[in-house]
């Protein structure tokens, strides 16, 4: 048989070599070429030539058609069983779709996934492990009380083989965990690496695509939290979800950061118990302390997470500092912003916290990221310097300027609806976000600039 051919691309570059080379001849560039499969156009149209399934997706290839005449019906999706789940895929599941799961080692990847095949009953799947033996996911599913009947498995690492058995088998929805341990015989490179991985992800994309096969792929994540891996293995998939939290606490978030078939962003929050992951249908509860009485340092704000608005409390504490140089530390907050917002403090407000050292948390491990928690981090720092607890019913949000003014958010409404839900009846919010008729039972106080919302304070 013919040696498969093989070339070598850079990855600073993307300069494409016949041959291995210490350093690129174009960006000059050192052990920067990864090797990578050529595959002959007859290769590429061999899997699409195998089983009757596989011409649904590939019958527009090649033709111009104007957009009046492309049909728009609506992507039929397929309910996972897990609502949290299904919110964060969009809806559903797609055919043909490739998603993505990152996470810590033990946060749940596995398991999310076999709940997920398990509760498919009436679907055919098939669950494909290159980490574990066929008895450790038997037990896996054993221990979580999962129907088994439903479930096919098969351990395997080479991906032409994975294929092979999936083109017998044709399953509607397949799991790959993970991808890291997935190889393709083309290439004499350690399983792991950056070509393997790309490489295995390629056929698997490919094989998803022209078979209309529903795939799930679990990744591993780096010291710094991403998958490990290239980054054009997020730009392969449709769907890209992470679990963020701590793998050793209960409640799990899944985020959804890549979605071309639902809202980017979108969360799904999950407690883990002994049957696995539990949906949580009120998760602004598990954000909220709910102190018995007004503490110093702590104010509500309402967040918007894909299309769910969020209520998280956002602690602060100020205390003075016996270092040389005060500290600023933040968690779950962005960390640079704290410094601009105490300096908005400072000129706009006439407080000065120079010689203070301030800590921010967000209760329950929530991240977030939109700028509309400013107003919220300002306002707990200034409650926790001067000792003086806000309104237990108050709740916030409101981006801040550099010149000290506040500026609306999205979906201010929302969130005002979000609040008086859960009981709040104050309101400090930037003035183009007022609503035209106001909130029911709620005392809605509209800020233009800091010193306005100091002033009802």
């Amino acid at each position: 048989m013919a040696k498969p051919k093989t070339e070598y691309h850079c990855t600073s570059c993307g300069t494409v070599h016949i041959k291995w080379e210490g350093q690129c001849g174009e960006c000059k560039e050192w052990n920067t070429l990864e090797e990578s499969a050529v595959q002959s156009s007859s290769a590429a149209g061999t899997v699409a030539a195998k089983g009757s399934r596989f011409q649904s997706y590939s019958g527009d290839v090649g033709q111009i058609k104007s957009i009046k005449d492309i049909d728009l019906k609506a992507v039929p999706r397929t309910k996972t069983g897990l609502s949290e789940l299904d919110r964060t895929l969009g809806g559903g599941l797609v055919q043909g779709s490739v998603t993505l799961i990152g996470g810590d080692p033990g946060i749940g990847k596995s398991t999310i996934l076999i709940q997920t095949l398990a509760s498919l009953t009436d679907l055919r799947t098939l669950y494909v492990t290159g980490e574990e033996s066929l008895q450790q996911v038997s037990m896996r599913a054993t221990r979580l009380e999962l129907p088994t009947e439903p479930l096919r498995l098969l351990t395997e690492t080479c991906v032409e083989r994975i294929i092979e058995h999936a083109m017998h088998e044709k399953p509607d929805v397949m799991v790959i965990d993970s991808i890291q341990t997935i190889h393709t015989e083309e290439l004499n490179s350690a399983p792991g690496g950056v070509s393997q991985v790309r490489e295995a992800t390629a056929r698997l994309t490919r094989f998803a695509k022209q078979t209309n096969t529903s795939l799930f792929i679990a990744g591993h994540v780096t010291k710094e939290g991403t998958l490990a891996g290239p980054r054009v293995l997020e730009h392969m998939v449709d769907t890209v979800l992470y679990f963020e939290g701590d793998p050793g606490g209960r409640y799990r978030i899944l985020r959804a950061v890549k979605n071309r078939f639902g809202a980017v962003n979108e969360l799904g929050v999950f407690a883990m118990t002994e049957k696995g992951l539990i949906g949580v249908n009120n998760p602004s509860a598990i954000f909220l302390s709910r102190h018995e009485e007004p503490v110093a340092g702590s104010v509500i704000m309402v967040t918007r997470e894909g299309t769910r608005p969020l209520l998280v409390e956002v602690q602060a504490l100020v205390d003075d500092s016996h270092g040389q140089q005060a500290r600023r530390v933040v968690i779950g907050l962005e960390q640079n912003r704290i410094n601009m917002l105490l300096a908005v403090l400072h000129r706009h407000g006439g407080v000065s916290m120079f010689d203070q050292d301030v800590f921010i948390n967000v209760v329950g491990g929530m991240k977030i990221t939109e700028t509309g928690a400013d107003l919220a981090m300002i306002l707990a720092a200034l409650s926790s310097f001067r000792n003086k607890p806000h309104p237990s019913d108050l709740i916030v949000f409101g981006e801040i300027g550099l010149a000290g003014e506040i500026r609306p958010v999205p979906n201010g409404e929302e969130r005002l609806k979000e609040a008086a839900k859960h009981g709040y009846k104050r309101a400090i919010i930037p003035k183009g976000n007022m609503p035209q008729k106001g909130i029911p039972g709620m005392k809605i106080m509209t800020a233009q600039r800091l010193e306005d919302a100091l002033d009802y304070l």
